[in-house]
């Protein structure tokens, strides 16, 4: 009983220091060009996706993202294209990478979400943060894979 409340303790203190969030994002290719959407709270140019909620797996966490964010209707199974760590202040974002094909979508603006466009991977719009003009280049295959996002 001691042992499984210290080793509960520990746990809860290593969280409370090194707190790590669990995302998943996109990859969304249609006809050579990637989705990139707009938010309704952050400025620029960003893959799909969000958090992974807990429990869940994180191939249905970006399937779910996908559908709440551009309505997707159906695709072919999602494929791992990298993992990633980033800093966020205290935080670890761990963000698991997907390509998406044969996307099919019904998009309609909501309420995160205020519009999204099929980009150029080699000539992202303006206000495309420098995270994600990475992730396009790496799928282009024009610089190596980060594992820093």
């Amino acid at each position: 009983m001691f042992r499984r409340l210290a080793l509960t303790a520990k746990i809860t203190a290593q969280a409370l220091l090194a707190p790590v969030a669990y995302a998943a994002c996109a990859l969304v290719e249609r006809d050579g060009k990637i989705l990139l959407v707009r938010h309704s709270y952050v400025a620029g140019w960003l893959l799909p996706g969000g958090g992974v909620g807990r429990g869940e797996a994180v191939e249905s966490a970006i399937l779910r993202e996908l559908k709440e964010e551009i309505g997707l209707v159906r695709s072919a199974p999602p494929v791992l294209f990298g993992l990633y760590s980033r800093k966020a202040g205290w935080v670890t974002n761990v963000i698991v990478l997907y390509q998406i094909r044969d996307a099919e979508f019904d998009f309609k603006p909501n309420w995160e979400i205020r519009e999204v466009m099929l980009a150029d991977p080699l000539n992202p719009p303006p206000g495309t943060p420098a995270s994600v003009a990475r992730r396009l280049k790496e799928h282009a295959g024009l610089q190596p894979r980060s594992h820093f996002w």
